[in-house]
Order: C-alpha cells, then structure tokens, then sequence
C-alpha cells in the first residue's frame, strides 16, 4: 500500500483509539478536548508512513509519537498516559508501516 492512504487510514484508526476512553471522561469543553486528541492522534498516525523518509519506521514512530505527544502532555499535566500512548502508538504504527508501506 501505498504510504499516503496508509497513513489517513492509520491516522483515523489512532485518532478514533485515543478519544474511546475520553468519550466517559468529564471536560470543560469536552468537544474541544475529543476534537483536539483526534487530531494530535491523526497526525502521528498520518505522519508515521509519510514523514522522515530514509528513518526506519519504527524508529519514526518511537520519535514522531514522542514529540507530538509532549506538547499536550506539557499543557494538560497527564503526562504518563499522553505519552504512553504516544510511544505505544508511534510504535505500533511505524511496525504496521515497515510491514505494509511502500518504501
């Protein structure tokens, strides 16, 4: 598969991982607070297969889930989780794209 598709379909896949557990949390703005994880989410996703060509995917991964992650982890003080899921996913991704991405 090509890296462009790879990467919205993992995009939307992660994106839709990280709001499931938000959706029975309590926000001020919850709207804002899903739509945001959503896309912070997406973009590791999409970036992964896309981004940083030369790198080895996981690598890529392990890299663009951290430094996409720390910035709300920073601003909302949950760091443990944020980033939990930004290297498990970063990573998961970059396997998925190693395995099924174009080179």
């Amino acid at each position: 598969m090509t890296n462009l598709p790879l990467g919205i379909i993992l995009g939307i896949i992660f994106g839709i991982v990280a709001i499931v557990p938000m959706l029975r949390m309590t926000f001020s703005d919850k709207r804002a607070a899903l739509f945001g994880a959503f896309i912070n989410r997406f973009a590791v996703g999409f970036l992964i297969p896309n981004a940083l060509p030369g790198v080895n995917p996981i690598l890529r991964g392990l890299l663009l889930g951290v430094l996409l992650s720390l910035p709300d982890a920073i601003i909302t003080k949950s760091y443990v989780p944020i980033m939990v899921l930004g290297i498990v996913g970063g990573c998961i991704i970059g396997i998925v794209t190693q395995l099924v991405g174009s080179s």
